[in-house]
C-alpha cells in the first residue's frame, strides 16, 4: 500500500507535506484536506498509523493498568495470574489494532493520501521517499510538518543492548509471558508505571534509579508518600544505583550494580530499560533543508513551532520539551491557523491572539500507578524560590469518601496557594482519580479562579470531586 489513492509515482507537488502519522500530524493532515487542501502524510512503518500514543504508550499502557488491577483484586495462583496477563497481552493488541485502522481510515476519508515509505529532505521544500514495497518518490510542498515523534534512549552499559532479556517500553508490551522477576532501569515516569502495572499482574519488581533522590522534580513532600506507597506494594526502588554491566544466562539475566558505592548484584528475567527518549530525527536529511537542532538533538522550533526554514514546521515529542499526546494535540493548534493562511488564497482569517506555546496554559500530567499521582503547575519548593509568599493546604487521601467506597485510601492532595492573590499556583495528587481531578485545577490555574471558589463549590456526593471543598478548607 504505497499510495492510497492509486497516484502515479515520480515527482508529485502536494500542498503540504506531513512526515510522521503521529498525534499532531494525523490532525493537520485531516484538518487540511477537510479544507480542500492536497495532503501527503508520510509513515515510515504500518504498525505506527495513528503514532505512539495508540500503539506503543498511552493508550496499550494504560488498557494493561485496567488489566494488572483486576487480576490484582482477583489474586489466585503464579499461573492464574500468567494466564490473566496472557490474555491482557491479547486484549492489548486487538484494541490497538482497532485502533490502528480507525485512524487510517479517518485520514483516507478526509482525502489524504498515505505514503508508507521513509522520507528525507533533498531541499527545504522537496522530500524523498524510500518507498515500504520497493522504489522511491519525490514530493514537494510550500509547507511541510515533521511529526517523527521520539523513541526510547539506550545506554551503552556492556551487555544491556545485546541481551536476550533486555526490553524498551515498546517491546516489552509485545512481551506476552509474566516475568517472574522485573528489573527496571530508570526510575522516572514510565518506569514508576511499568512497575506498579507489573507488580499488580505479579511480578518481583526492582527499580534502579541513578540518582538518590526520587522524583527529584516532583513535590518533595508528595513524592515521599509515592516512595511508601510503591515499597508497601512489594516493589523496590534501590536509589543512587548505577547499573554496571548485563550478562545473560541461561534461564535469567545477572545486573551488576554499584549501590551506594558498593557492589551488589541481581537476578532478572525481564529488564526494562526507562532511561528516557530521544528525537526522532536520523535520517530525515535535515541538513540538506537547512533545519537546525537543538543542544539536545531536537528540532529547533520558534514559540509557532517554526523552524529556521520558512514554510517547515516541527511538531509533538520531535521538538523535545514535554512529551505528552495532548501536548502534541495542542500543537496542532498552534501549527493550523498558519498552514491555513499559508495554502490559501487569503482568505482565513488572522488571529487576533494566535495560538503559540507559550500562551496554552499550564500543562497537567498523570503516572498511571496505583493509586495514580497527578500533577499541574508549581512544586511549593518553585513558588517559594519565584518569590510567592504562598499558603499550603494538605489532605490525607483518607478523609475522602469517595476514595472508601473505592477501597483506595492511601494518598496525598496538596496545593500550593499565593498568599497576595488567593490564586492556585500548584496541585500535587496522589489519589485514586487524580487523572480526572487534575484537569479541574488546571482549568482554575488557566482561568485564575481563586481557591475560595473551589473550597466553596457545589459537588456531587460521593466524588472525588467533592475534596476540594475539605482540601482548600485547609489552606493556611
Amino acid at each position: 500500500m504505497a499510495t492510497m489513492d492509486g497516484t502515479a509515482r515520480g515527482n508529485t507537488t502536494h500542498d503540504v507535506i506531513v512526515i510522521g502519522f503521529g498525534k499532531a500530524g494525523k490532525t493537520l493532515a485531516g484538518a487540511l484536506a477537510h479544507a480542500g487542501r492536497r495532503v501527503a502524510l508520510v509513515e515510515k512503518d504500518a504498525r505506527m498509523y495513528g503514532g505512539t500514543c495508540i500503539n506503543v504508550a498511552c493508550i496499550p499502557t494504560k488498557a494493561l493498568v485496567g488489566s494488572a488491577a483486576l487480576s490484582a483484586a482477583m489474586g489466585g495462583s503464579d499461573d492464574d495470574r500468567a494466564a490473566r496477563y496472557h490474555a491482557a497481552i491479547e486484549h492489548k493488541d486487538a484494541l490497538t489494532g482497532r485502533l490502528r485502522g480507525k485512524n487510517l481510515d479517518k485520514v483516507v476519508s478526509a482525502g489524504v493520501e498515505v505514503i508508507d515509505g521513509t522520507a528525507s529532505f533533498v531541499g527545504p521544500h522537496e522530500v524523498e521517499v524510500a518507498l515500504t514495497d520497493g522504489g522511491v518518490r519525490t514530493l514537494s510542498a510550500a509547507s511541510i510538518v515533521i511529526d517523527t515523534g521520539a523513541r526510547p534512549n539506550m545506554p551503552d552499559t556492556p551487555g544491556l543492548a545485546g541481551s536476550s532479556r533486555s526490553y524498551v517500553s515498546e517491546t516489552l508490551l509485545d512481551l506476552d509471558v509474566l516475568p517472574r522477576r522485573l528489573a527496571i532501569v530508570g526510575g522516572g515516569y514510565i518506569g514508576l508505571e511499568f512497575a506498579s502495572m507489573y507488580a499488580d499482574f505479579g511480578s518481583e519488581v526492582t527499580i534502579i534509579q541513578h540518582g538518590g533522590t526520587f522524583l527529584p522534580r516532583e513535590d518533595a513532600e508528595v513524592a515521599e508518600k509515592v516512595l511508601e506507597s510503591l515499597e508497601a506494594r512489594g516493589i523496590h526502588v534501590l536509589r543512587g544505583a548505577a547499573l554496571v554491566s548485563v550478562t545473560d544466562g541461561d534461564t535469567s539475566s545477572t545486573l551488576e550494580l554499584d549501590v551506594d558505592g558498593g557492589h551488589t548484584s541481581l537476578e532478572a528475567d525481564a529488564i526494562l530499560v526507562a532511561t528516557g527518549r530521544r528525537p526522532n530525527v536520523d535520517g530525515l536529511g535535515l541538513e540538506s533543508a537547512g533545519i537546525e537542532l537543538t543542544e539536545r538533538g531536537a528540532i529547533k522550533v520558534d514559540e509557532r513551532l517554526r523552524t529556521g526554514v520558512s514554510g517547515v514546521w516541527a511538531a509533538g515529542d520531535v521538538v523535545g520539551g514535554l512529551q505528552f499526546t495532548y501536548v502534541s494535540l495542542d500543537d496542532s493548534r498552534v501549527i493550523l491557523p498558519q498552514l491555513l493562511a499559508a495554502t490559501g488564497d487569503g482568505a482565513a482569517p488572522a488571529a487576533t491572539a494566535p495560538r503559540t506555546t507559550s500562551n496554552r496554559g499550564a500543562v497537567p500530567y498523570s503516572v498511571f500507578i496505583d493509586p495514580p499521582f497527578s500533577r499541574v503547575g508549581l512544586t511549593e519548593a518553585q513558588a517559594r524560590d519565584a518569590g510567592h509568599e504562598i499558603r499550603v493546604a494538605r489532605l490525607a487521601a483518607a478523609a475522602i469518601p469517595k476514595a472508601l467506597v473505592l477501597g483506595k485510601p492511601t494518598g496525598l492532595l496538596k496545593v500550593v496557594i499565593d498568599g497576595d492573590t488567593d490564586l492556585v499556583l500548584g496541585a500535587h495528587l496522589f489519589c485514586a482519580e487524580s487523572h480526572e481531578l487534575v484537569n479541574l485545577l488546571k482549568l482554575a490555574i488557566d482561568e485564575h479562579v481563586p481557591y475560595t471558589r473551589l473550597r466553596d463549590a457545589i459537588y456531587t456526593h460521593p466524588t472525588m470531586s467533592e475534596a476540594m471543598n475539605d482540601l482548600f478548607a485547609q489552606v493556611s
